[in-house]
């Protein structure tokens, strides 16, 4: 039996992803929503994430075959979510995100302009909730009561997360893209020319929350050819 086990990112939490997860449900497939919320306000907070992620895991009792879909914040950590596992993992699916990358942290990946940003905005060692990164609100794209409930979700991560390398743990399995918003225009591009199966929809990043049956469909679509 295989299980689509879905991710969300570190910077909101498990609502992001539920209407997805629910739609899945639906179709009959076997879904497991981890949620990792409380294992990022504290630093170390890769290793208490992978360590949360596996302990999940085994308290959902899930079995068969495994599908790791990782959104945001938490694509570049697949790999490290699959090595913790003693299940038989098919493949990962990165659904709006980065790709690994191994021994390097986040803010040597992503635009100076946004660290320099974010950093500025650092109170106490912790980083304001990632609807406040922005001039514009992100989350007024969802609908108000979702909204509400990510916004009170949306954790204030260390900032030493953002400075931590990410742990260097490779992954030589079948892999899948599936884009949503044109600013992973290139991760898409890079998992094209590695072979990987991509599919994109000319959406927005929080379309897990707002148009689940149409990520639901391209997820399974990639899943299909893992």
């Amino acid at each position: 039996m295989l299980t689509v086990v879905l991710m969300h990112s570190p910077f909101l939490g498990p609502s992001s992803m539920r209407p997805l997860a629910d739609e899945l449900a639906s179709d009959g497939m076997a879904v497991l929503l981890v949620d990792l919320q409380m294992r990022i306000n504290e630093a170390p907070v890769h290793q208490r994430l992978i360590g949360a992620f596996a302990d999940a895991l085994e308290d959902a009792g899930v079995g068969g075959t495994l599908v790791l879909v990782g959104h945001s914040g938490a694509g570049p950590l697949l790999p490290c979510f699959a090595d913790a596992l003693e299940m038989d993992v098919a493949g990962l699916v990165f659904l709006d995100s980065d790709l690994p990358t191994p021994g390097r942290s986040w803010r040597e990946t992503v635009d100076p302009a946004l660290v320099n940003k974010v950093k500025a905005s650092v109170r106490d060692g912790k980083l304001p909730r990632w609807d406040r990164w922005f001039d514009s609100d992100p989350l007024k794209l969802v609908p108000a009561g979702l909204r509400e409930e990510m916004r009170d979700e949306a954790p204030e991560v260390p900032w030493e997360f953002l400075k931590e390398q990410r742990p260097s743990v490779e992954w030589s399995g079948a892999c899948g893209y599936v884009q949503l918003s044109p600013v992973y225009d290139d991760a898409a591009a890079r998992a094209t020319e590695l072979g990987w199966p991509v599919e994109r929809l000319e959406s927005h990043h929080l379309a897990a929350a707002t148009s689940p049956s149409a990520v639901a469909a391209a997820l399974k679509a990639v899943i299909s050819t893992l």
